[in-house]
């Protein structure tokens, strides 16, 4: 059986959509053929937010965890100065100070073994030393990965994939300037050019990365669903008495977040009787959206609910008892959450396709000049029948009189989807694995 070393350092039990990608690796790969071998972070999870991600780990030592799936090593995890001083004076001291350390990191890590994430490379390494793997993949974000994987593939005459979940020097950021632009792309150039092969999640990401490797080989692993964490969902029925729309993960700047709710506030306004809810849950900025909800909307005050983040398994459970899942338009990419939307069967909205205040947000949009023209998520719920493609706010509200009306009369939702088994984590793993196979020295 080939053996692949995995270097992830979002993974469970720390509360992440990219944690999954790597969890799902370890799940199914041997069912392929294929021994993971997981090196990740100690993760504590005592804050149960953003806080988590620089808290410090439980032992000073790798924890060594040996399953039926394979091996997982958590390496120590220390938070240096930065971290502290937040953690120990929250956010709004010491400001200055604790950005320019943690850029100097951000810069240095990648050219010595040091900061908070070098304890992935370094117990990767020592691992290594006595154990022999076929292939190493290194997932990023954080990419400071890829160089960990470069330089241990080079050391341990070892060949390697990267894997992009995200875009590295090509993301679109408000925050980057473009002297970070030009050192990302350096960096990104430099060490991703020893990759045996490159794995992204869609067809955006793959163009996007061709014009920076031509001559790479690129292969698209898509995300998707985990079928054993659906399959105790789909046993679960849903509300019959509030009719409950929700929306998971990350709301980002471009996303038509007041164009929703003016929709919902019109819906409330015509129906002030009416049985509804809104749930957001694990969004960032919890507390800036909600007072923007309460300031903008008050009369969906005691309608909308924000709530913190819950672990993958949990949280599919809960949604399998909502009604309608609220979709934001990615445009030319896909993201994460509609595989799980489509995996737990529940309507999708869209929102949404031709809408005004949603096309002027997309100046912020991650990328600009795209030859891409379709829209993947649109796509995926057309091919599959799983939702209803919401055009802007006042088409908004013909939709929610159209569901509320279905609720009122058969106390649920249909979702007449079809086909969505081919989204499963499980099938882009097996592709991975004969991936990995390939690659792997006979």
């Amino acid at each position: 059986m080939k053996k692949v070393l995995i270097l992830a350092y979002d993974f469970p039990p720390y509360v992440s959509v990219g944690g999954l990608r790597p969890h799902a690796w370890y799940k199914y790969l041997k069912e392929f053929g294929v021994e993971p071998i997981v090196i990740t972070r100690q993760w504590e999870n005592v804050h149960g937010n953003h806080l988590d991600y620089i808290s410090k780990g439980s032992s000073d030592q790798a924890i060594i965890e040996e399953t039926e799936f394979g091996i997982i090593i958590k390496a120590p995890y220390k938070p240096n100065l930065a971290n502290r001083l937040m953690l120990k004076y929250g956010e709004n001291k010491f400001s200055f100070i604790r950005k320019s350390i943690s850029a100097f990191y951000e810069f240095v890590q990648f050219l010595f073994a040091v900061g908070p994430k070098s304890s992935i490379y370094k117990t990767a390494k020592k691992y290594l030393k006595s154990n022999r793997v076929d292939v190493i993949i290194a997932t990023g974000d954080p990419f400071v990965l890829f160089s960990y994987a470069a330089q241990l593939s080079k050391e341990f005459n070892t060949p390697w994939i990267a894997d992009y979940r995200d875009p590295w020097s090509q993301s679109f950021s408000a925050k980057k300037r473009d002297f970070q632009r030009v050192i990302d792309y350096v960096f990104e150039s430099y060490f991703v050019k020893s990759a045996s092969s490159i794995v992204t999640v869609d067809k955006l990401f793959k163009l996007k990365l061709a014009q920076i490797f031509p001559k790479k080989e690129i292969n698209i692993i898509s995300n998707g669903f985990d079928p054993k964490n659906i399959n105790d969902a789909l046993e679960i029925s849903q509300h019959s008495e509030l009719l409950t729309f929700s929306f998971i993960g990350t709301i980002y700047l471009w996303h038509p977040f007041e164009s929703l709710l003016k929709g919902f506030s019109n819906f409330i306004l015509k129906h002030p009787d009416s049985k509804i809810s809104i749930k957001f849950y694990g969004i960032n900025k919890l507390e800036v959206y909600k007072s923007t909800a309460n300031a903008k909307f008050p009369e969906l005050i005691d309608k909308i609910f924000f709530i913190q983040q819950i672990p993958n398994v949990e949280l599919l459970k809960i949604l399998s008892k909502d009604n309608v899942l609220i979709l934001f338009n990615y445009f030319q990419f896909t993201g994460t959450k509609i595989f799980d939307y489509l995996g737990i069967r529940r309507k999708i909205l869209l929102c949404f396709e031709d809408d005004k205040e949603a096309k002027k947000l997309k100046d912020l949009y991650y990328f600009k000049n795209i030859e891409i023209e379709d829209c993947p998520q649109i796509d995926i719920i057309k091919k599959t029948n799983s939702g209803i493609i919401v055009k802007d706010s006042d088409h908004l509200l013909t939709v929610l009189e159209e569901l509320y009306a279905e609720f009122q009369a058969n106390g649920q939702i249909a979702c007449d989807s079809h086909g969505v088994e081919q989204y499963s984590r499980k099938i882009q793993v097996e592709r991975l694995a004969e991936l990995v196979k390939g690659i792997a020295p006979l």
